[in-house]
């Protein structure tokens, strides 16, 4: 793979990542459309983007088979319902950043409670990290919902568990495919319980923009993502993301209006930071 393809398929995996922050905001802010409904026709468009991708390019090798399990599905079920509610109050960039700073940390948690042991300049880096998470909660004029902080953190720890039970699977798309739809069913379920507290605020216009968060932001995305993942090292597919943040933040000032605060800057510093420390480094087995 050529390096302007490569470089070309990584930031178009970065925005479509980012674009999820700030479609799930933009629906909820600016339209009647409630989250439970947002997620639902989310992880339904993405199952059905995925499945035409699958059955693409199975094309006359026989019929398309998706993979998956349902504790995959579960997890990422949690990750999509959270990530919904908790963008009802919270900033796009906030969210962002405490998503990605979650699904992180679950992530090195992970891999030491496998047995990876953390050097000395990594235990700083995870431990900076940490602090900026916890900085951005503390209570303040400029502290976020802590609901929906929570929420969003919950969204990140499921995201790294669906990311860890998804370490080595032979059909990356395949499998997304069939996660997805087990997930549908999921949200679709619990579109029905909203309803029957009547809590549903279905909207053309948000189920619009779920729809494109879901096929092309989730589903085209991750399939853009898995081709740009074959030509990067493990440090440098980690360090990359540490854009997305900065995007959805960037696109929340920009389309939002949304504000940047000090409390912002510095625990984007502090978590971009310590996590950028983390995986930098050579890992060392303990």
């Amino acid at each position: 793979m050529s390096t302007a393809r490569l470089m070309f398929l990584t930031m178009t995996a970065m925005i479509a990542f980012a674009a999820n922050s700030l479609l799930c905001r933009f629906a909820l802010r600016t339209t009647p459309i409630d989250a439970a409904s947002f997620a639902a026709i989310r992880l339904v468009s993405g199952a059905l983007a995925l499945w035409l991708i699958v059955a693409l390019r199975s094309g006359a090798s026989g019929k398309p088979t998706a993979g998956g399990n349902w504790r995959s599905a579960l997890a990422l079920f949690v990750y999509a319902a959270a990530f919904s509610f908790a963008y009802a109050g919270l900033p796009t960039g906030t969210g962002a950043l405490l998503l990605f700073g979650a699904v992180q940390a679950t992530m090195m948690v992970a891999g030491w409670l496998d047995g990876e042991r953390l050097s000395l300049r990594q235990g700083g880096g995870f431990a900076l990290a940490v602090a900026g998470l916890v900085a951005i909660m503390l209570p303040g004029l400029s502290a976020p919902p802590l609901g929906g902080a929570l929420l969003m953190l919950l969204a990140g720890i499921a995201w790294g568990v669906y990311s860890l039970c998804g370490r080595g699977v032979p059909d990356a798309a395949a499998a997304t495919a069939g996660n997805f739809m087990r997930a549908a069913w999921l949200a679709l379920g619990l579109s029905l319980v909203m309803a029957l507290l009547s809590e549903l605020r279905p909207d053309a216009t948000g189920v619009l923009y779920a729809v494109l968060s879901g096929a092309i932001a989730s589903g085209l995305g991750y399939v853009v993502w898995f081709a740009a993942i074959r030509g990067l090292s493990t440090p440098a597919a980690a360090t990359v993301q540490l854009s997305v943040p900065v995007i959805a933040a960037a696109g929340g000032i920009v389309f939002l209006q949304e504000p940047i605060t000090l409390r912002l800057l510095l625990s984007s510093l502090a978590i971009l930071g310590g996590i950028a420390l983390v995986v930098l480094s050579k890992r060392r087995a303990g």
